[in-house]
């Protein structure tokens, strides 16, 4: 960790990054959240879009810092905008619930289809439960299918089952 705390020190995004999901986790070091929230502050204002969605995952839950779902909507769309496809996943889940920002299912389908098409399979899940629901799409059965199938061959299933069940749903 000595290491880690030196190059961070000097400023290498990277190690602030880092060690802020040390500091985090627990992990070679005693798990402290401020200090977790420091160097992934000092990480995500240099552009890191892993330690943007970890603060976004900070203010969502209130780790280290006051819960605040509006702040976590700023840093995961940082990271969404890089391309992170947990931080876009969980930018969508946020639109949904109007956690944070207004309620808008079409701009949480937006998200949810950009993570989707990178194999995330929360956002598969989300994606094809709103072709399902007809939740910021028009309900649509087929399309539907092809994301439940997108699932489930990343689950490893040829029989195109998925782990998962949807409650008020029958597939």
């Amino acid at each position: 960790m000595e290491w880690f705390l030196r190059a961070a020190e000097q400023g290498h995004v990277e190690a602030q990054s880092s060690l802020g999901i040390a500091y985090a986790l627990g992990c070679g070091i005693q798990c402290d959240p401020q200090e977790a929230e420091k160097w992934c502050r000092k990480a995500a204002n240099s552009g890191d879009a892993c330690a943007q969605y970890n603060l976004g995952l900070f203010y969502s839950s209130g780790y280290g810092v006051d819960l605040d779902k509006g702040e976590a909507v700023w840093w995961y769309r940082k990271a969404a905008e890089q391309g992170d496809p947990k931080a876009q996943c969980n930018l969508g889940l946020l639109y949904s619930a109007g956690e944070g920002v207004d309620q808008d299912y079409e701009e949480a389908v937006r998200w949810y289809r950009k993570a989707a098409e990178q194999g995330l399979p929360n956002a598969l899940h989300c994606l094809a439960l709103a072709y399902t629901r007809g939740k910021g799409v028009p309900e649509d059965l087929e399309e539907s299918q092809k994301w439940w199938g997108k699932l489930s061959e990343l689950q490893g299933h040829a029989d195109g089952t998925v782990d998962m069940f949807v409650p008020g749903k029958s597939m």
